[in-house]
């Protein structure tokens, strides 16, 4: 917080190494850093990487979704190709890609779509049609909230927050349930994960202990 050391250390930089002082970061890795230093906030976005996807799919001018997945929606390998003819359609349509795409999203600032997203990973083999249908849902959703961003403001003292929730066997196919969690610091998410569980619960005490467990793990480490 020194700005005549910081200067210096420019300085000493410049004589040793071919650069430019671009002022304040504004894009770094397809998110663009938004500042209100009167307000003290911080916003990290990602609205022109996802209009890039939306683009690169052809869904650009895609109704806007309200969820990422309905109520009630099942996810399982009985929706995967049975037959030669599905295969060949599915391999016309680029559903790892795509699902890779929502995945960078998903893990630089969009905590909202990490339980679909990983849902779609588990079928990267050999998807469905029912698989690519939802993972147009996923796009058009972000259609609605590009807008949004990871928020964080300047506070006296970081208050340490997370979150961890399970279903109960959600998997169809193994009988496995789902943890997730998230942290926040300074108002916002900065670590968050929705996965598998290695073992098969046979409560839904049980699957919430799990997921408790995963969080602590995390808690610690962070």
């Amino acid at each position: 917080n020194d700005i005549s050391i910081l200067h210096d250390t420019k300085r000493f930089l410049s004589k040793h190494f071919e650069m430019k002082d671009l002022g304040d970061a504004s894009f770094v890795l397809g998110i663009q850093i938004h500042r209100d230093r009167s307000r003290g906030i911080l916003g990290l976005s990602q609205r022109t990487y996802i209009d890039k996807v939306l683009q690169r799919y052809g869904m650009q001018n895609s109704k806007p979704g309200d969820t990422t997945v309905a109520k009630g929606d099942k996810f399982s390998l009985n929706q995967c190709p049975k037959n030669s003819l599905e295969s060949q359609e599915m391999q016309k349509i680029p559903y790892a890609s795509a699902v890779g795409s929502l995945m960078y999203a998903q893990v630089c600032t969009r905590p909202d779509i990490a339980y679909i997203v990983g849902m779609l990973g588990r079928y990267l083999s050999n998807p469905g049609m029912d698989h690519w249908r939802v993972a147009k849902r996923v796009m058009r959703y972000l259609q609605r909230t590009k807008e949004y961003m990871l928020t964080y403001r300047r506070l006296d003292q970081l208050e340490f927050i997370g979150y961890s929730d399970s279903d109960f066997a959600g998997c169809q196919d193994s009988r496995r349930s789902t943890s997730g969690y998230i942290y926040l610091l300074a108002g916002g998410a900065i670590s968050w994960r929705s996965a598998k569980q290695t073992l098969v619960t046979s409560s839904t005490m049980e699957a919430e202990f799990v997921a408790c467990y995963e969080t602590s793990n995390q808690g610690i480490w962070l």
